[in-house]
């Protein structure tokens, strides 16, 4: 699979225009870097099938959120579900876009992707500075075929808030009960340990650049960036490695039929062959927007990407929402209206 490389830290003002001018029909929106890759994708599709382009910022799933809710675009895409009361607050809905997985990625020395295996106790311990080395006993431990040197683990964690930074430590949180204790979850922490870096795309970029360091980031991103990508143990027990396969038996617990507002996070799904940071983004849109057209315009673009966009999202290793929950999903759009009337219909 051929993939582009990314272009780094200045991903923060990158939209998704295409190469193209954009014209005021193109659909705006603002947000998490997790799904950006697909995102990408689906917007050059989309712009050759339609002529109607996607205006997206990969700022983050906090920065989608602020702009959402302050009405500078159409829509926003957070890897953390908004509460009910933050939903009802806000006069917003939302619904899930895709699912994924995150993995660790690091840049050590004669070790080339899949070679390392972690699982999520010794990853805490990592993000909590208890581990420092990359020859530490527990590491070996995990790995006792490598030869591990002792160059020092720079930790590398996003500066901005960040879904995926939410997901991570909420799995953290289910494997440690330290890192739950003193860090916590949310899509912003107080890191004991490390350097920031804006988006995934700066994370991928630092490792990329920095002897030693290991961060956290959406797969597209380590495979686009040719990084390194640890195997992890699940809560099977089992060592699996990142790929659609995984990241499908991860997502096939994710019951959003049962729940409400599609509020689901889906870390450490039991099940053998189950990706441990598994992910999913959520798609944040107005119930009754103040540019009805515009709306309506976002919610044709989701339908065709949850249909003709499938195989798109397969080619870069993310999960499609089934189809007996678009069907959810798109019921759920008739309650986004204006004038009393739905934006969408098919």
């Amino acid at each position: 699979m051929k993939h582009v490389l990314f272009a780094g830290v200045v991903a923060s003002a990158l939209t998704l225009a295409m190469a193209t001018t954009s014209f005021a029909a193109d659909i705006s929106g603002a947000g998490s870097t997790f799904i950006y890759p697909v995102f990408a994708k689906w917007a050059d599709a989309y712009k050759t099938a339609t002529g109607t382009g996607l205006n997206y910022q990969s700022i983050g799933s906090g920065g989608g959120i602020s702009q959402v809710e302050a009405k500078t675009v159409t829509f926003g895409a957070t890897d953390k579900p908004l509460s009910d009361d933050d939903l009802a607050k806000n006069g917003l809905v939302q619904f899930p876009m895709i699912m994924g997985g995150i993995v660790l990625t690091y840049n050590v020395a004669g070790l080339n992707p899949g070679d390392l295996v972690l699982d999520g106790k010794t990853t805490a311990d990592i993000f909590l500075g208890k581990i420092t080395s990359w020859d530490d006993a527990a590491i070996k431990a995990l790995n006792p075929s490598l030869t591990l040197p002792s160059t020092p683990i720079v930790v590398t964690h996003r500066s901005d808030g960040s879904g995926t930074t939410f997901n991570f430590t909420d799995y953290l949180g289910k494997e440690s009960p330290d890192w739950k204790d003193q860090i916590g979850s949310d899509t912003a922490v107080e890191w004991p340990v490390g350097v920031g870096a804006k988006g995934s795309e700066g994370v991928a970029n630092t490792v990329k650049q920095t002897a030693g360091a290991i961060g956290y980031v959406e797969y597209a991103y380590a495979k686009q960036n040719d990084l390194s990508y640890a195997k992890m143990i699940n809560a099977a027990g089992k060592t699996v490695s990142p790929s659609l396969d995984s990241f499908n038996a991860a997502a096939s617990n994710a019951d959003f039929a049962n729940a409400k507002n599609f509020n689901l996070v889906i870390t450490n799904q039991p099940g053998d062959a189950s990706w441990p940071i598994a992910a999913s983004t959520w798609v944040l849109i107005h119930a009754q927007p103040d540019d009805a057209a515009a709306a309506g315009e976002a919610l044709k673009f989701f339908d065709w990407a949850y249909t003709t966009g499938k195989d798109q999202a397969a080619a870069l290793d993310y999960v499609a929402i089934p189809d007996s929950v678009v069907a959810l999903i798109e019921k759920s759009w008739d309650g986004i209206t204006a004038d009393g009337k739905p934006v969408f219909s098919k």
